[in-house]
């Protein structure tokens, strides 16, 4: 099962957002996001789809109130899937930079970190990271990863099909959610490292997400995938996405992109940010 199969839900791109793109990768025009938009509230109207994501964490306002209870924390839950996309989904935190509208498909937009890198850190690196669609990887680059947990009896896979059962018809889900910059730099933190498993007290976990990037900002919402740019996600999540970002050693993001338990071998793109407060839950309230 392909991941864009797997993973819904969302809502597209305002045409204030589409004016800020970077002037160098502007990609499809803005009334290309801003009909994806159209599209995705038409096909959502009435329907009683709960709220949708990715979103602004800035913005604490939504109308959605079709989930109000939050998942178990990690802990009570089985990792069932890690994976990552290439720049931020969501908008927040380090990383406001709209990197362009992109092709329209989830390739090149989505939000760029916002800080400095040295030259060090920015010099080329000899071997293709990750490479999809005759392209790589780069150091700069930024990339969200997700740790997603079921309440169902699952255990670490590929695609959002490992973190459901045909025992558990409505599981509930988590993504935790930490933005890495890569750089070229082996002192930087090991991409190996931070997508570790193992079992702790008789749960799948992932043993080693960053614990100083910042309180995470949760929200209900839904799974992501740029094929449901126009077509609302019926699966709920809660969300805890950390508003700061870490540097890791691109060569690291490779290496695990080279082999690992979940078939993962190149970024996913993104979906456009939600911005219609009748498919966003409200932050906090």
């Amino acid at each position: 099962m392909k991941y864009v199969a797997a993973m819904a839900g969302l809502i597209g791109m305002s045409a204030s957002l589409a004016a800020c793109a970077s002037s160098d990768n502007p990609g499809v025009a803005d009334s290309v996001i801003n009909q994806q938009n159209q599209t995705l509230l038409e096909n959502t109207a009435g329907q009683g789809f709960g709220p949708q994501s990715p979103r602004d964490l800035s913005s604490h306002h939504g109308e959605n109130l079709r989930y109000t209870t939050f998942a178990p924390q990690p802990e009570q839950m089985n990792l069932c899937n890690i994976h990552f996309h290439k720049n931020a989904e969501h908008k927040g935190g380090d990383f406001t930079r709209y990197a362009g509208n992109g092709d329209g498909h989830g390739h090149d937009t989505g939000f760029l970190y916002d800080g400095d890198l040295s030259s060090a850190q920015l010099s080329p690196v000899r071997a293709q990271i990750c490479p999809a669609n005759n392209a790589s990887l780069n150091p700069g680059d930024t990339i969200e990863v997700h740790y997603v947990y079921s309440s169902a009896q699952a255990a670490p896979g590929p695609t959002l099909g490992a973190c459901l059962n045909n025992n558990t018809m409505n599981p509930e889900l988590r993504v935790e959610g930490q933005v890495l910059v890569l750089v070229n730099d082996r002192s930087a933190l090991d991409f190996t490292d931070l997508a570790a498993i193992g079992e702790r007290n008789g749960f799948h976990q992932a043993l080693n997400i960053p614990g100083d990037t910042g309180t995470p900002i949760q929200y209900a919402g839904s799974t992501t995938g740029p094929a449901y740019n126009e077509n609302g996600s019926p699966l709920l999540v809660s969300w805890s996405v950390r508003p700061s970002t870490a540097f890791v050693d691109i060569e690291s993001v490779g290496e695990w992109c080279n082999g690992n338990v979940f078939d993962e071998s190149e970024a996913h793109g993104v979906r456009n940010l939600v911005t219609d407060p009748s498919l966003l839950s409200p932050i906090g309230g």
